[in-house]
């Protein structure tokens, strides 16, 4: 019985081909929370494969529901004894829709296929994969000590790609049940490949409409053209006001006063690597004076996701009537959420863009929710990864994404430990979605690290 025995037997649960055909089993379901023909496969994952994989270890399962919320919650409670730490895990089972047009011939998103070392299958990185991972890193413990040594809990909801519409209130209404010390889980992309790590939070995510009504209708442009105002125009200045050409955000309200200290050191060694298939990085883009780590991890940031004029498919003679753009400003802790949009109202109208109408976007709202690095969950969470990779993991304040992190940390009180398990260029989101197999292997053995460190003395 040791920490080594666990290891070996979390990473010959891969070498057999069990985790592949766990895997294969959980992306065949298809998992869409966007499209509401698929709320019966939302239920079938819950009812019909992880209830069933948390019960074989011995985890009492329930089901819980809420009005809002897209599709089912599932809760799971292992309580080996009441005085020990207790641990919540998470993952989510829904998926961003298929895609199934854009994927490369001989691909299908509900089929997993090993191809040129990849396993290709949507939810494959995002998220069934990683959750995957950990529920089998805890069986490998289980296997091994005979307990887990540690109360553990697990959450895996079905509407995080919609924005985990009902997950709050889920919590809020039962923080009992879901009480713990902390809440360790996987989700996103690693720093690089190469390089294990945690994230510690999420920055913020804040969607804003920005549009123009001019007029109703458009107007010949040729006879109209110099003497009827074009809102494309006029959005495309009062946009260039908000952001600098080299995208430096130019609201003073959206920034930090500046980036704390532990952060920075945190941040000192980190490298952004797109890999092999990603893009390729601006070094001249983005706030000025800061690494790429401090610009992504530390920072905030705003994009334009989608803009719209006239008409994009057909466009015509005429002056378009009307202009929108759809933003998302990125923060991190320092920038009050709730002055984004009075402080955007402020700037537009101080440049001279009193028409330029704003209103939060359809879209969740994240909190911004870091863990400083230097923390002790942290630190211990770092320290078991080193030992298991004999090296050190990249320790980051929090994830460049957003995820529903506000809600364990502000709803139930507990530190976040993100041990991501994935890359850069997985193409979550977009056809081709792929988890590399040899990343997987070695997160089985540094999440069967974690879960027996968590039940010897010393974690926090």
């Amino acid at each position: 019985m040791s920490r080594e025995t666990a290891i070996a037997s979390a990473e010959q649960y891969f070498d057999s081909g069990a985790f592949k055909a766990d895997l294969a089993r959980r992306v065949a379901i298809a998992t869409e929370s966007q499209n509401p023909e698929r709320a019966g496969e939302l239920r079938r994952y819950v009812e019909d494969e992880m209830k069933p994989a948390l019960e074989a270890l011995g985890f009492a399962c329930r089901v819980l529901t809420h009005a809002r919320g897209r599709g089912p919650f599932l809760f799971a409670e292992r309580i080996e004894e009441p005085g020990l730490k207790t641990v919540l895990g998470y993952g989510h089972g829904d998926v961003i829709r298929g895609l199934e047009a854009g994927w490369k011939p001989g691909l299908s998103p509900w089929q997993v296929t090993e191809i040129d070392g990849r396993y290709y299958g949507r939810g494959t990185a995002d998220n069934k994969g990683q959750h995957t991972i950990n529920i089998a890193a805890l069986a490998a413990v289980l296997n091994t000590r005979g307990k887990l040594g540690f109360n553990a809990k697990w959450l895996i909801e079905m509407g995080e790609e919609v924005g985990s519409p009902g997950l709050r209130e889920v919590c809020a209404e039962n923080r009992d049940l879901f009480r713990a010390d902390v809440l360790i889980g996987s989700d996103g992309p690693r720093l690089s490949v190469d390089q294990p790590g945690i994230k510690l939070g999420t920055r913020g995510g804040f969607p804003i409409d920005l549009w123009i009504e001019a007029r109703e209708g458009g107007h010949h442009s040729g006879n109209w053209g110099g003497l009827l105002s074009n809102p494309a125009i006029q959005l495309a200045h009062a946009i260039a006001c908000i952001a600098g050409p080299t995208g430096q955000i130019r609201v003073p309200e959206w920034v930090p006063d500046k980036m704390p200290d532990s952060v920075r050191r945190a941040l000192a060694g980190c490298r952004v690597e797109p890999g092999p298939d990603g893009p390729v990085i601006d070094p001249n883009w983005g706030e000025p004076g800061l690494t790429p780590a401090e610009k992504v991890f530390g920072w905030c940031t705003f994009e334009i996701l989608a803009m719209t004029a006239g008409n994009p498919e057909g466009p015509v003679n005429a002056v378009p009537p009307r202009a929108w753009a759809r933003g998302q400003l990125r923060y991190v802790v320092g920038v009050d959420k709730d002055r984004v949009l009075p402080a955007l109202r402020a700037h537009l109208d101080r440049h001279g863009f009193p028409f330029v109408e704003i209103a939060q976007g359809r879209d969740e709202v994240y909190a911004a929710t870091p863990l400083d690095p230097e923390h002790p969950w942290a630190q211990w969470a770092a320290a078991s990864i080193a030992r298991t990779t004999k090296r050190p993991p990249a320790v980051l304040p929090n994830s460049g994404g957003s995820l529903p992190n506000d809600i364990f940390t502000d709803v139930l009180g507990m530190p976040t430990i993100w041990v991501p398990h994935s890359y850069p260029s997985c193409s979550q989101h977009a056809p081709n979605e792929h988890l590399l197999p040899a990343l997987a292997r070695e997160a089985l053995a540094i999440m069967a690290g974690i879960y027996w460190d968590l039940g010897e003395p010393g974690s926090p």
